[in-house]
């Protein structure tokens, strides 16, 4: 692959890596809770190589010709944010310090934050819409490699900018603790809001 063609891609995809959304929302929302940032973050970029590899493997374009698959995933996916939005708005997270459970509770934000990025149709049809254009038949590497390598790029800047989001969140929120309920909410705002456009769309198509 030419060095121009990655950076091309590069640039194309870190656009949509610093737009604020439901990856965001939630790299804050762990931001508020001690040590949870780096499950949260590692368990959302599992969420985003799922959809690569679904992708490269070619599954993803039979699943984006095949409405009905694709609506059962874009449902599934709203409605599991839309329930991570209303709990995380009943019960704002606050800061936390670390306990004996700290573990198993790192271990329930990666696998959430698996299901933020796993569920999320957007992220699916990003990959689908952006990794085939930046692939060059003609090259030396096979096609589905070639996406491969440019979703680990992408997945590279997601697990830069997550990490500054989450960890920034967690040292602005701690001088400010009386903001932490209303950043909680306003995080959970979004995925409201996320999930809700996504039924939407889906039942005006």
């Amino acid at each position: 692959m030419m060095i121009d063609a990655l950076a091309a891609f590069w640039a194309v995809s870190f656009l949509f890596v610093i737009t604020p959304g439901v990856d965001w929302a939630y790299a804050i929302s762990a931001g508020m809770q001690e040590g949870k940032v780096l499950p949260a973050v590692s368990g959302m970029l599992c969420g985003h190589l799922i959809a690569i590899l679904v992708v490269a493997a070619g599954v993803g374009g039979v699943v984006a010709r095949t409405p009905g698959v694709l609506s059962v995933l874009t449902v599934v996916g709203a409605l599991y944010l839309l329930w991570m939005g209303v709990n995380l708005f009943r019960h704002p997270a606050v800061p936390q310090a670390v306990t004996r459970s700290g573990s198993a509770n790192g271990s329930r934000w990666w696998i959430k934050g698996m299901c933020v990025s796993g569920l999320n149709p957007k992220v699916f049809l990003l990959f689908l819409a952006l990794l085939p254009q930046f692939t060059q038949p003609s090259a030396t590497l096979p096609v589905p490699l070639q996406m491969i390598v440019l979703g680990l790029i992408h997945m590279a800047s997601c697990s830069v900018i997550y990490l500054i989001v989450g960890f920034g969140a967690q040292r602005v929120l701690r001088a400010r603790p009386s903001a932490t309920r209303w950043v909680s909410r306003a995080s959970a705002t979004a995925m409201v809001l996320v999930a809700a456009a996504l039924l939407a769309e889906r039942m005006l198509a």
